[in-house]
């Protein structure tokens, strides 16, 4: 392959200011040689395959649910995660020196936090201003003294890294409380390594996947001493918070439970987790809930997100926290300035990678030069409230910077200012092109028993502007993967294995997980229902020859009352004045298949399915996930075809039918048979029945004429997908009394009512039970009884007509089912999804 020496070849776009210092070219505007091979290969591949491969990538991350909730946005929890293609590379022999300094700042920060909730030496010595710590709403004093067993109180950190005008990385920033960003940069690696599997593995890229396996050791390491084998869980504030992508990504690939506040529970001094078969002891929390949020008994009282007497099981020993309460003091940026004189006095060294240079206003001499130099710094709040941002002094009007010298005089304790600084510049995609962005690199450390780790990479963001120098996710910044090339090829570490289907965690299933997973099924089986009936019906609306004919429009009739009775779309072609519903049912139909606001519509049934569905997002895999994402696609197309008309969408009803069927047969045959399947597989049993049981009774509780009868038999075959197999099992003409046999008392038809009872009633024997209890459960009652019912049930007896002109033996019976199918789910939810005093176990 041709040397590679300057970017005119493949970038003849790319050009710098004076003085901007870029990571691919040197001074001299050549090709620094750890980004040749890369760029050689881009340039062979060509801007337009790189283009497409960027789409394969974007792709593969929407179809794996990877998204990142900017709070205000109008795509809300669905905006998607931006990956640029180019990477950051940067080199073994400069990563060795990073390494050196970034593993020396979080010992460091280990020290300091250790030191701040135990002897406090460092205000003593006034080698940190008391001021500075006791003004920061991170430093919690209701946790002084308490610490973690071992010598690391710091299990994860990670710092902000960037490259300055002196060509030196400097640290912008630490993050403590719960860093972010590892779940992203595994999730880019992945998108990575498959769009350019070839170009990834010849540029001898370090391998992520050690750095979680150190991570899961280091969590099992400050368990308490008497748990042998260690329960974690990953505590979240949940769906809608901003990284929930990433605490549900992590939880499952590190196999723990995801949790929220109210999936925990205090009780005798421990922390126990409510799940399936009662309360389970909680060994070690992975949080990523903001300390102040933890417990709101001893710290903010407004918290709903927290665990209510936490802190104390905290103090007793009795459960650890990472990291622990009160580590966001150290995300004060005050401190920076104060690392070097702290760095001396624990370490006794130097710091080997500097902080940027800040100035903390509650001294009086960098008061005045912060107050002098207003219009050159960036002001940032040592304590970052939510909704606050940096404030850069360059961007400021004389009015602006009056204002904040003013505020910064009321309270000078509480600011800092920052130099601001042209960072350096990486390649991005751009319109095609390439073009230079400065860019920011996010590193993480965990804690071992021999002291710290280091991620071989990262978490790189670019500016989506060139000169743009806030770099974040809320801001529009665009990811990218971070490539530490190697002399060598690497040797990749085994993943964990990720299945088919639901992962579930066994026994540790919180109820409120199993809560939502049996309404994915139950509202995975409305919607295909649903979906399948509205497509009998409009095929029967435009396609039928007759439709003169006054039993073609008996029958159509009833059809349409079977739409509004399934789906729940009250009072629909249920209206007291519904003659001209009847006559032109077009406008319905549409509402209840693209209507989200109408509750029981198909498009509202899909978005009920998918926020159950992400609220554990952690326990589905990559391949279900993915399934789920195109439901939600192919509904939204729907959507956007039915502004022309309802003929128009009887394609994409096939194509979803089929979809919400792979969804199916993708959990029945990929998921362990553990109780996460057997709640999925309960709410679409239940779901089906109800359904099955709703539309026979609109349809034949009042008889009709004999012909309008028989095109509905056949348009309800066909919305069961029962119609072939009728036609092989009685070989003669539809009866209603062989369809009934078929859809109510068919053991062996997995559309049948007689099915979805037989296998309720397997699925609840298996649930979790209390031990020794003999008696049948009230769940086992209510089934026993509907089968007595279906059972004993004749179905000559159930097609005569009484009096009144109705079925009403086939109504009343069908009803009490009914009646009992809904008193099941009512029973499940107070029984299984809400422990307010659930058995312990220790298991």
């Amino acid at each position: 392959m041709k040397t590679l020496s300057t970017p005119e070849a493949f970038a003849p776009g790319y050009r710098l200011d004076k003085g901007v210092h870029d990571e691919m070219l040197d001074e001299t505007s050549r090709v620094r040689p750890h980004w040749a091979h890369l760029m050689q290969a881009l340039q062979l591949l060509g801007s337009r395959e790189v283009g497409q491969r960027h789409q394969e990538a974007l792709k593969l991350l929407r179809e794996n649910g990877v998204t990142y909730n900017v709070y205000g946005d109008p795509d809300g929890i669905n905006r998607p995660w931006q990956l640029d293609p180019i990477p950051l590379l940067v080199s073994g022999d400069e990563w060795f020196d990073i390494e050196a300094g970034l593993l020396q700042r979080a010992e460091l920060l280990n020290l300091i936090l250790a030191d701040l909730y135990g002897p406090r030496q460092l205000i003593k010595k006034n080698l940190l201003p008391l001021e500075l710590i006791y003004n920061h709403g991170g430093f919690l004093r209701v946790c002084d003294q308490v610490s973690l067993p071992g010598q690391h109180q710091l299990v994860l950190c990670a710092a902000d890294l960037a490259r300055g005008p002196d060509k030196k990385m400097w640290v912008l920033g630490d993050r403590t409380q719960a860093p972010s960003g590892a779940g992203y940069a595994l999730e880019n690696r992945l998108a990575m390594s498959r769009v350019l599997p070839s170009l990834f593995r010849d540029t001898h890229v370090h391998r992520l996947a050690r750095f979680f396996q150190s991570l899961r050791a280091g969590l099992n390491a400050i368990a308490p001493g008497d748990a042998d084998t260690p329960r974690v869980v990953v505590l979240t504030p949940g769906p809608l918070n901003e990284t929930f992508f990433e605490h549900a990504y992590l939880a499952s690939y590190l196999g723990y439970p995801l949790v929220q506040g109210d999936d925990l529970t205090i009780r005798d001094g421990y922390v126990w987790l409510k799940s399936l078969v009662g309360l389970q002891r909680v060994d070690v929390i992975l949080r990523r809930v903001d300390d102040n949020y933890c417990d709101p008994l001893e710290l903010r009282e407004d918290s709903r997100l927290g665990v209510p007497g936490l802190l104390e099981v905290v103090r007793r020993g009795n459960v650890a926290i990472a990291n622990p309460l009160g580590s966001g003091v150290l995300e004060n940026p005050g401190i920076m300035p104060f690392l070097p004189g702290i760095a001396k006095y624990f370490l006794g060294q130097t710091l080997k990678l500097n902080s940027i240079a800040t100035w903390w206003c509650g001294q009086a001499r960098e008061l005045n030069y912060v107050l002098a130099n207003l219009e050159r710094l960036v002001i940032k709040p040592i304590y970052r409230k939510p909704g606050e941002h940096s404030v850069f002094g360059h961007q400021l009007s004389r009015a602006q910077l009056t204002d904040w010298r003013a505020r910064i005089k009321a309270r000078p304790a509480l600011y800092v200012g920052q130099e601001y600084e042209s960072f350096s510049t990486v390649p991005a995609l751009v319109t095609g092109g390439y073009e230079p962005r400065q860019t920011l690199l996010r590193c993480f450390m965990v804690a071992r028993a021999d002291g710290y780790t280091l991620m071989p990479g990262g978490l790189s963001r670019s500016a989506p502007k060139y000169g743009n120098m806030m770099i974040s996710n809320q801001t529009g910044g665009i990811s990218k993967d971070t490539w530490v090339v190697a002399t060598e090829p690497q040797h990749p570490a085994i993943p964990a294995k990720r299945g088919g289907g639901l992962t579930g965690h066994g026994n540790a299933l919180p109820s409120r997980a199993a809560d939502n997973i049996f309404w994915v099924g139950r509202n995975a089986e409305r919607a295909e229902g649903g979906v399948r009936l509205l497509r009998a019906t409009i095929k029967k609306l435009f396609s039928n020859p007759d439709r003169d004919s006054p039993d073609y429009q008996l029958s159509l009739e009833t059809l349409l009352r079977c739409v509004t009775s399934m789906t729940g779309t009250y009072p629909g072609f249920f209206a007291e004045d519904n003659e001209s519903l009847l006559q032109a049912p077009e406008a319905e139909l549409l509402a209840v298949v693209v209507d989200e606001s109408r509750a029981g519509s198909l498009a509202n049934t899909v978005n009920r399915m998918t926020q159950s569905g992400y609220a554990v997002r952690d326990l589905w895999s990559s391949d279900t996930w993915r399934v789920i994402d195109e439901i939600e696609e192919q509904v939204s197309e729907a959507r956007r075809l039915g502004k022309t008309g309802l003929w128009s969408m009887q394609e994409q009803m096939d194509q979803l039918i089929t979809t919400l069927s792979a969804f199916s047969g993708l959990v029945m045959e990929s998921m362990t048979r553990g109780n996460g399947w057997l709640f999925l597989d309960i709410g679409r049993r239940l779901e089906r029945g109800l359904q099955l049981v709703s539309v026979l009774r609109t349809a034949f509780a009042m008889p009709q004429s004999e012909a309008a009868e028989t095109r509905l038999l056949e348009s309800l075959l066909d919305t069961s997908d029962n119609l072939i197999c009728y036609r092989q099992h009685y070989r003669s003409n539809l009866e209603l009394a062989s369809f009934l046999e078929l859809l109510l008392m068919d053991p062996n038809n997995p559309r049948s009512l007689a099915y979805q009872i037989a296998r309720l009633q397997e699925h609840v024997g298996k649930l979790p039970r209390e031990p020794g209890t003999r008696r049948i459960s009230p769940e086992e009652r209510l089934l026993l009884e509907a089968s007595c019912i279906l059972n004993i049930a004749n179905v000559e007896d159930l097609l005569n007509v009484s009096e009144s002109g109705i079925r009403e033996a086939l109504d009343q019976q069908l009803s009490k089912i009914y009646a009992l199918l809904a008193a099941l789910s009512d029973t499940l939810t107070a029984n299984y999804f809400r422990h307010g005093d659930a058995p312990q176990s220790l298991s």
